[in-house]
């Protein structure tokens, strides 16, 4: 009993001796909003073993060290941390309840863009997709003005990257990989992409050579994040081209976040000034919400959905297209019957379930599904003219029709459909060993389900004959009848570290290598790609970065790459094979008291196992065939900085070669007794008496354009800031074309080069930094900006395509197809 007392004793005072020691600090964490904020940890930064977390209603207790000065630090990924140095008393009760301010999302950007410089990946600010003056009003058109990128076509959201095609892109949003329409033929059938600009928060784009944590395409990857709101808010916008609206909140225990947006667009007034005149009826909309449940510190929850209806009609009228040179002009005149409906529905959801056993280990675990339903109908007819312009200056009817060259008709007929359904199930994992090294890795397993069915043909009559020409019956070109069913499982993988040491000299160097696998159910096939890229930052005067970055990027076919032109499959096909080899420095400079920054790249990719393919606008046709090999080698150049003070701007320029050598082709010449070759429509003597094969070997791929420009440039009034200027060029030197053969080295013509320009002025009618009194009815609009845009500023006509003609001699005519002319268009944004 005695000994009992004593234990009893000697417990009680070292109860008593401890809590002497020690104090107590407890509080309410809120925002500047004054609504709780949960799952901020408190804790004292001299000893980490003293930490708790607030709870679902902002309210903490910690006990703490006494008689000695300690930091009390709140921290949450989501606010500034806040520090606060004390001293207590032994037994002392102290209420410490701080208010957080929300992180300042360039803060955010600027930590990002300092980790992305030791790998081949650019930030890029969301912001200022508001502004770009373009027709699509999409985050790819931001995409379109940087390093090693490209397009010819405004109205699409399709770009190249350093001599690749639509198809060799990888994007990205919150892990989920999205894809493009499969139908489209055109940019105007496209309608909208999938990431909604006013629900971004993070754009991260590389132009090769990225990382083994993304998956197998040959090109880029476009890494998109959505944001996670902290309050209530929301944008809309409005123009001659649609609208957009957008809203966002927070739940008061700060558990449940939530955003929606939604997006319509009808592009029929930009689409009146094609050649093509004609009745246009296209709807474009979608829905997207972005949820989030953060259930503790350590547990959270995602949801990403989207529902989208693009529907492209349009019943042409009549067309006329003037082409060829002063001293040979023609006119190619067109009146249509019939009609072209496209449609698009596609339905997409994600779930992903994150957990966080610590601060330095992320575990990650994403479900997806996505199921498109794609349909084009078209039966058109046209009854076409060809007439010869007068070019003698000194007649009166110069410039008008001299005489006629040819008349024809043709009919296009199409009733084809695909669905495409998409589920996937992936786990990533990160863990980091220190501030200097980390462990990525991921694996996932995909299933895909495709349903296609193709009808189509085409009949050109030339002069009353039916083309190719036959007494006895009437012969139809290009006729493709298929139906084709695919199931198939693709399994992948990832293993990727990332190491940075700083040298003695206070230079670093930075390693970042990965291996990833990809296999495929359909042919069999397993691909492995080790990944790699070293970075050197030396000790110097001046902010210099050099990096070089080397892998495989093997692109197994997905569908379209594995349909030949006569619809059916190849069971044999495989993945291509892109090996890259890439140089590049960044310099961080200053000029006019200004931050600038320069990047100059190298690079060569070594092509095996492709795939040869043909563009028409945007439709992109396959031969289904790895008979080619190639390569694709240039120089890419970026400036950006504050040319004009507190506001950037920036200019790339490329040169680029692309050239692929397809086995057992060959151009065979024919020649008729005299020794002239057979040209059709032009030899009279078309009888062939002997022969020349030639191999061509190297030509020019598809997308193989010499130089590419880039420029998009702010400018503001001095004495009127609140009035700015947006000024987008666009320049890309003539990419290759030929007659539709499908004979590949055939198609080594040039078409014009791209130029665009397209100007915006806005006008900032209400500023964040000056809000509205809250006597003003619209005192809860946080800003608001009217804009002027005009597209095609120069009223330059670019093509994009050509419609080839052939009359009953077999002479082909090779008819621009123009995008859009000059445009105005007025649009207002505004926040709240």
């Amino acid at each position: 009993m005695l000994q009992k007392t004593a234990y009893t004793i000697f417990f009680l005072l070292s109860a008593y001796i401890s809590l002497c020691q020690t104090a107590t600090v407890s509080g309410t964490i809120k925002d500047e909003d004054g609504i709780a904020v949960p799952f901020v940890q408190i804790a004292v930064l001299e000893d980490g073993s003293k930490n708790t977390t607030t709870d679902v209603n902002g309210t903490y207790s910690l006990e703490v060290p006494a008689d000695k000065e300690i930091t009390l630090s709140a921290y949450n990924i989501s606010y500034k941390q806040f520090n606060k140095k004390m001293t207590l008393k032994p037994g002392e009760k102290v209420v410490f309840s701080p208010k957080m301010e929300t992180k300042n999302i360039i803060t955010q950007v600027d930590v990002t863009y300092e980790k992305n410089r030791n790998v081949e990946m650019t930030t890029i600010d969301p912001k200022t997709i508001f502004f770009i003056p373009s027709p699509n009003g999409s985050i790819e058109d931001i995409i379109k003005t940087q390093i090693g990128v490209s397009s010819n076509n405004e109205l699409s959201s399709g770009y190249s990257v350093r001599g690749g095609n639509f198809d060799e892109n990888l994007v990205y949003v919150n892990d989920i990989e999205v894809y493009r329409p499969f139908l489209a033929r055109s940019g105007q059938q496209e309608g909208l992409s999938f990431a909604n600009p006013d629900m971004v928060s993070n754009i991260n784009f590389s132009a090769g050579g990225f990382e083994a944590k993304y998956g197998d395409k040959m090109s880029s990857v476009l890494d998109i994040t959505y944001k996670k709101p902290l309050k209530f808010g929301g944008t809309a916008s409005g123009s001659l081209l649609g609208g957009n609206l957008s809203l966002q909140g927070v739940s008061k225990n700060r558990v449940f976040a939530w955003s929606v947006g939604s997006r319509y667009k009808s592009n029929s007034y930009i689409l009146k000034g094609l050649d093509t005149k004609g009745e246009y009826r296209p709807r474009f909309y979608d829905v997207q919400t972005f949820l989030t449940f953060t259930l503790n510190e350590k547990w959270s929850i995602e949801f990403l959905g989207n529902i989208s209806n693009n529907q492209y009609l349009v019943i042409p009228a009549n067309r006329e297209t003037t082409f060829g040179t002063i001293k040979d002009a023609v006119k190619f005149t067109v009146y249509f019957d019939g009609r072209e409906i496209t449609q698009y529905n596609t339905v997409m959801g994600g779930l992903s379930t994150t957990y966080r056993p610590n601060r330095r280990t992320k575990l990650k675990l994403i479900t997806s599904a996505y199921n498109t339903k794609e349909s084009e109908d078209f039966t058109v007819q046209g009854q076409y003219y060809i007439d010869q312009l007068e070019a003698d200056f000194s007649k009166n009817n110069f410039g008008q029709v001299a005489y006629n060259r040819g008349i024809g008709t043709f009919l296009n007929n199409g009733r084809n459909s695909i669905e495409a359904t998409v589920m996937n199930m992936e786990h990533k994992g990160t863990h980091r060993f220190n501030r200097n090294s980390e462990l990525l890795w991921g694996a996932r397993i995909q299933e895909e389900i495709i349903h296609d069915k193709l009808s189509e043909w085409k009949m050109v009559d030339s002069s009353g004959y039916a083309k190719p020409y036959n007494n006895n019956d009437i012969n139809l070109q290009e006729v493709v009848k298929s139906k084709n069913e695919l199931q198939s499982m693709r399994s992948q993988g990832y293993l990727q570290y990332a190491y940075t040491k700083q040298l003695k000299d206070s230079s670093s160097i930075s390693f970042t290598g990965g291996i990833r696998a990809n296999y495929w159910s359909y042919n069999k096939q397993t691909v492995i790609s080790p990944r790699a890229t070293l970075t050197y930052r030396p000790h110097w005067k001046r902010d210099i970065l050099f990096r070089a970055s080397y892998g495989y990027y093997y692109q197994p076919p997905f569908y379209r790459e594995m349909r030949g032109f006569d619809g059916q499959l190849n069971p044999s096909i495989k993945a291509q094979q892109s090996i890259h080899y890439m140089l590049s420095a960044d310099y961080n400079f200053k000029m006019w008291n200004r931050p600038f920054k320069i990047i100059l790249a190298g690079y060569y990719k070594d092509m095996k196992n492709l795939i040869p393919y043909e563009i028409d606008n945007t439709r992109i046709r396959y031969f289904a065939k790895n008979n080619s090999v190639g390569y694709t080698t240039g120089i890419d150049f970026r400036i950006n900085g504050e040319f004009i003070k507190g506001i950037e701007s920036w200019a790339t320029i490329g040169i680029l070669k692309s050239y692929e050598n397809i086995s057992n082709d060959r151009q065979v010449t024919y020649f008729n007794a005299k020794g002239d070759s057979i040209i059709p429509g032009y030899t009279f003597d078309t009888k062939a008496t002997d022969s020349l094969v030639k191999h061509p070997g190297y030509i020019p791929r598809p997308t193989d354009q010499l130089i590419t420009f880039g420029m998009f440039f702010q400018d503001y009034i001095p004495k009127l800031p609140s009035c700015k200027m947006y000024l987008n060029i666009q320049f890309g030197s003539g990419l290759p074309f030929g007659p539709p053969d499908h004979i590949r080295w055939h198609q080594v013509f040039r078409m014009p080069p791209y130029r665009r320009v397209d100007i915006g002025f806005a006008y900032q009618i209400v500023k964040e930094e000056k809000p509205l009194s809250k006597s003003n009815p619209f005192h809860f609009i946080k800003s608001a900006a009217l804009s002027l845009e005009v597209f095609n500023l120069l009223q330059i006509n670019n093509t994009v395509s050509y419609t080839w003609i052939t009359d009953v001699t077999g002479r082909q005519y090779a008819i621009p197809n123009y995008l859009t002319r000059r445009q105005l268009n007025v649009k207002l944004q505004i926040k709240f």
